[in-house]
Parts: structure tokens; C-alpha cells; sequence
């Protein structure tokens, strides 16, 4: 298990400075090395808001040698002597400039610290570029999963979620700094490189091809995917949708891109209009992994999914993706909403009604473990992908919808999703919320069911 690594703001302060930091700019001092999410304190990083990741890649599977440039900006939001990125210390950062100007840096665990020739003054909007280069190795999670850069027989299964995104690129890797992405990526023309967003061009010289896809869409940096293989690659319009796959020639996934917009189509009426620009999904051989994501835009699966996992990972694109929780303890607002998702789209197929759902998971007994993880805090990043998360938090949506019924709950959702599009939003913003819109209170219904561990009654 790897562990992250808990520098403090003091620590930060010893570091030596270079004649060229000291600033005339009032009152500039370090940002935090970390967001303080309560799970992840050293995730993500303080003093600015990251606005754009434009990054430039360079990767041969036979080696694993990865070569980047990220170019990030940003806006300083304190007067900043000093500023953090999140990267691991097995990549290597040749140079680091801001603005043009050549900064200072230092690298330890996975902070990257970047010390600019001049102090920036709050407000200020400033590129930094990154020049790194090495073989990224994928992160343990504290349950054991593995994430971030893993590679496959052909190449690389890139999932981030909940740290991954420092295996591979320097950034600002809470979930609360969201920002748009352009990848540029250069692999052999044996392989393919898929990412989010909309696939702009790609080119082919001297047995190696790029790709340049554009994400317009603010995202979370662990929704970031750069996945590499031997794809088939489809790009085409389906009715309203661009969609676009990716599918491992050792996978069987007949009518993959075909199969996404009867799904959006349905979750649209439900929640409000698709979020994105384009849809898709990338199917990769890699069973060692064992599971899929909702990367934004375009989910990556190890093997080809049932209707059940399409639903799932669709259905974030709404919850989890468009709105995005401000702290990990929050994931229900993610699994909880997309297993609902899953149960409402089974329901509408004729396999399996809702209700029958619930049922099945209330069926445990009230002594099973199930029921002593409250759901709103599943208790530490080792449980962030446990049951309760997603089949309690799914039982809180039909415990509300019950209660307030069908009409008003799933006004409470598209409320949800368009009030907090592209943004980020936590459980008692979501409470105040379905409160609000159903007009009536509902905070014995959430403390039961989201707060307190043990089984409620109905």
C-alpha cells in the first residue's frame, strides 16, 4: 500500500528559496500542500484554481517511457510566493517555467513544489509548464485497488479515481478544482490513444500517430483518461450524440456505440440534457484490473459491460461528473445516484421493477455489517467503494422518492443536476435542496438513512 505523503505548510517554508523568489508583492506566502479533504488532506493543493490542462505526451508501450509537457493555467487566489502540484517523484521534471520566466522546483513524494522567479500577486492569471519524463507506475489505494497509470499487454488502462492522476501529470488533483483539458498524445501507429472530450485530429508520420482530443467541459482531474491499446476506434453521430469507442480487438462487444444513446435518451428525461459535447466508452482487455470508470465523457471497462455497468457509468456523467461532490467522504453522491440509476434502467428494460431492488437490499439482516457504515461517511478512504456506499445511498433515493413521490423526486434530481452543473456540491446542499423543492422537511428521513449507522425502518 502506498502512502501519501503528509508534509506540512512548515516543511514547505524550510525549503531553500532562490535570490530570484524574493518579491516586492505584499503578503505572498506559500500555498497549502494539500485541499484538506478529510480522507485525502494531501490530495490537491491551495493558493490557485486551476483553469486548463494542456498536455503534450509521448508514449512507447514496449518501453513504458512516458515523455510530457503539461502546460497548466491558472489564477492565483492569495499572493503567491510559492505554489504545489501533485505528481509522484518516480516521473522526473526536467524544467519548470511560469509565465515564460524559468522557476525553481523541488520535488519530494508526490508534491511537486514550484517556486516562481517573481511572487504572484492575487488575482493573477499565470501559465506554468512542466517538461517531465519516466515510467509511470500505478497507484495502491488504500483498499488495495490499484489506479492511475496500469498497464496492459498493449499498452495502458488509465483510471484515476480516487489519486491516480499524479501517476501521470502534474496538477492541482482535488476534486474541487475542476478545469478543461486538450491532450495531445503520440504512441505507435500499432496502437491507439483514446482521451476525454472530442477526438480534433490525429496524424501519422514516420510509424507513429497523434491524437488531439478536446474536453470543453470542466472536469475533476480523476475523470482524466489517456488509455492506449490496440483499438478499433469509432467516431460518429448517433441521432443527437457523437459517440465515440474504443474497442480491445480480444473483447466481444458487438453494437457498443449503438447501445449508448437509448440509454442517455432515457436518463435525459430523467435528469436534464446530457452534459457533454460527446459519448462513448472504451472497452480494454485487462482483467487483472477488475473494475470500470466513469471517466468523463468516455467510461473505460477491463472487459465489455452488461446493460447494468452501462447504465451505471452513464449515469455519472450526471452525478459524480457534471456534479461533483466537494470531499471523497461524499462519494455517495456518485455511487449512491448511479446505482439508482442502474435500478431504474433495469427497471425500464422489464428485468428487475425498482422496488424489487430495494427489496433485495433491505433484505439484510439488521446485524450485518451492511448496516453500520453510515452512508454519508463511509468512515475512511479504505471504504470509499464498499456496498453501503452504493446500494444504501441507492436506498436513500427510493426512501425519499417514497416519501415525497414520483413527481417531486425527480424534480429534486434535475434540479440537482442543473443547478450544480459543472460544479461541485456536498450532502447537506443536496438535503437543503430536495427540502426546498419538495417543501416540506426531510431530515429525520436523511439523518436514518445517510447519517446514522443501523437499519432503518420504512
Amino acid at each position: 500500500m502506498k502512502r501519501l505523503l503528509a508534509l506540512t505548510a512548515a516543511a514547505f517554508i524550510t525549503l531553500p528559496l532562490t535570490p530570484a523568489a524574493a518579491s516586492p508583492v505584499h503578503g505572498a506566502r506559500p500555498g497549502a500542500p494539500g485541499a484538506g479533504d478529510p480522507y485525502f488532506p494531501e490530495q490537491g493543493n491551495g493558493g490557485y484554481d486551476a483553469a486548463h490542462y494542456d498536455l503534450t505526451l509521448d508514449y512507447d508501450p514496449a518501453t513504458g517511457r512516458l515523455q510530457g509537457l503539461a502546460r497548466i493555467t491558472a489564477r492565483a487566489t492569495q499572493a503567491l510566493s510559492r505554489f504545489n502540484l501533485d505528481l509522484v517523484d518516480t516521473l522526473t521534471v526536467r524544467s519548470v517555467t511560469v509565465d515564460g520566466r524559468a522557476a525553481a522546483h523541488a520535488q519530494s513524494g508526490s508534491e511537486l513544489v514550484v517556486t516562481p522567479a517573481r511572487a504572484l500577486p492575487r488575482g493573477r492569471a499565470f501559465t506554468t509548464a512542466i517538461r517531465y519524463d519516466g515510467e509511470p507506475v500505478h497507484v495502491v489505494d488504500p483498499d488495495g485497488s490499484m489506479d492511475g497509470w496500469i498497464k496492459t499487454s498493449d499498452g495502458v488502462y488509465n483510471a484515476n479515481e480516487p489519486q491516480g492522476a499524479k501517476s501521470w501529470f502534474p496538477g492541482n488533483h482535488h476534486m474541487t478544482d475542476k478545469a478543461t483539458h486538450r491532450f495531445t498524445v503520440t504512441v505507435p501507429s500499432t496502437r491507439v490513444a483514446v482521451a476525454n472530450g472530442d477526438l480534433v485530429r490525429r496524424t501519422s508520420r514516420a510509424g507513429r500517430t497523434t491524437y488531439v482530443w478536446n474536453s470543453c467541459e470542466p472536469m475533476a482531474n480523476y475523470l482524466a483518461t489517456v488509455t492506449i491499446g490496440a483499438f478499433s476506434l469509432t467516431d460518429t453521430r448517433i441521432g443527437r450524440y457523437r459517440v465515440t469507442t474504443a474497442v480491445d480487438p480480444q473483447q466481444s462487444a458487438p453494437g457498443f456505440a449503438e447501445r449508448h444513446p437509448p440509454v442517455l435518451d432515457y436518463f435525459s428525461g430523467l435528469f436534464g440534457p446530457y452534459p457533454y459535447s460527446s459519448t462513448g466508452g472504451i472497452v480494454d482487455h485487462a482483467p487483472e484490473v477488475g473494475y470500470a470508470l466513469e471517466t468523463q465523457t468516455r467510461p473505460v471497462y477491463p472487459g465489455a459491460p452488461g446493460e447494468s455497468l452501462l447504465a451505471h457509468e452513464l449515469a455519472h456523467q450526471w452525478f459524480g461528473n457534471s456534479v461533483t461532490p466537494t470531499s471523497w467522504r461524499d462519494i455517495w453522491l456518485n455511487e449512491g445516484f448511479a446505482t439508482y440509476a442502474e435500478w431504474l434502467w433495469s427497471d425500464k428494460l422489464g428485468t428487475r421493477t425498482v422496488q424489487e431492488s430495494f427489496d433485495e437490499a433491505y433484505a439484510r439482516p439488521a446485524d450485518d455489517d451492511f448496516w453500520q457504515t453510515p452512508t454519508a461517511d463511509p468512515g475512511g478512504p479504505q471504504n470509499l467503494f464498499h456496498a453501503p456506499v452504493y446500494d444504501r445511498g441507492a436506498m436513500t433515493l427510493h426512501a425519499l422518492r417514497g416519501t415525497v413521490g414520483d413527481r417531486t423526486f425527480f424534480a429534486i434530481l434535475r434540479a440537482w443536476a442543473r443547478e450544480h452543473r459543472y460544479g461541485n456540491a456536498d450532502t447537506a446542499a443536496f438535503a437543503s435542496l430536495a427540502e426546498r423543492v419538495a417543501g416540506r422537511r426531510l431530515g429525520a428521513l436523511f439523518d436514518a438513512w445517510l447519517h446514522q449507522p443501523g437499519k432503518p425502518s420504512l
